[in-house]
């Protein structure tokens, strides 16, 4: 009974493992389109979102097949449950990917790379992604903790950029429209980071049995 556990357990990590690297993709894919002002890549984003929703109907049922079919102990019990916490969050993160390549189709026409911030808001979510996901798959509290702490960074970025668009509209409101777009785009990159810190929360449920 125990090994057909683990091997199920085996089972789920590795699409955790696989549905986080969609994410990480999402991600990445998503912040190039934006600043190349790809409007092309709006209708492969939502493409690749399908594809990580289905990830998670597909760790859902492992989830479910081991609640009917093995004997999980309280431990196990809490592993399985983050498992179905997490993906929920990484769902959301290939819709918030999604929203953002949205925005493409109104932000293509101005230099996007002057906002080097939402780069930086970008690639510290990506990499709090992995590294929550890393964190569940080998049990490391620590690295779960390291996402946590990230969070921060990303948090002062979006009060960064929010503070000098606040600016820039007061000084030329005929951009107004622009730079809220602009505010809304590092709102999801803010949004992504959350959904990163809360499965590294799960993972810290997951361990100790406990959840800040």
């Amino acid at each position: 009974m125990r090994k057909g556990f683990e091997k199920q357990l085996e089972e789920l990590n590795v699409s955790l493992i696989q549905m986080g690297a969609l994410c990480e993709e999402h991600i990445a894919k998503t912040t190039e389109a934006l600043f190349a002002g790809d409007e092309n890549f709006v209708e492969a984003s939502h493409v690749m979102e399908e594809t990580i929703d289905k990830c998670e109907r597909d760790i859902e049922n492992i989830c479910m097949g081991i609640f009917l079919k093995q004997q999980p102990v309280a431990s196990d019990l809490r592993q399985v449950s983050a498992a179905l916490r997490m993906i929920s969050d990484m769902e959301r993160i290939g819709d918030q990917c999604a929203d953002i390549s949205d925005m493409i189709r109104y932000t293509s026409s101005h230099n996007m790379r002057e906002y080097e911030s939402l780069k930086a808001m970008s690639e510290n979510s990506k990499e709090m992604v992995n590294n929550a996901v890393e964190s569940y798959v080998r049990r490391d509290i620590k690295l779960a903790g390291k996402v946590m702490s990230q969070d921060d960074v990303v948090d002062r970025l979006f009060d960064d950029i929010k503070r000098k668009l606040i600016g820039y509209i007061a000084d030329d409101p005929n951009q107004g429209e622009f730079w809220i777009d602009v505010i809304m785009i590092a709102k999801y990159f803010e949004r992504i980071a959350d959904h990163a810190t809360n499965i590294a929360e799960w993972v810290e449920y997951s361990i100790i049995g406990e959840r800040k």
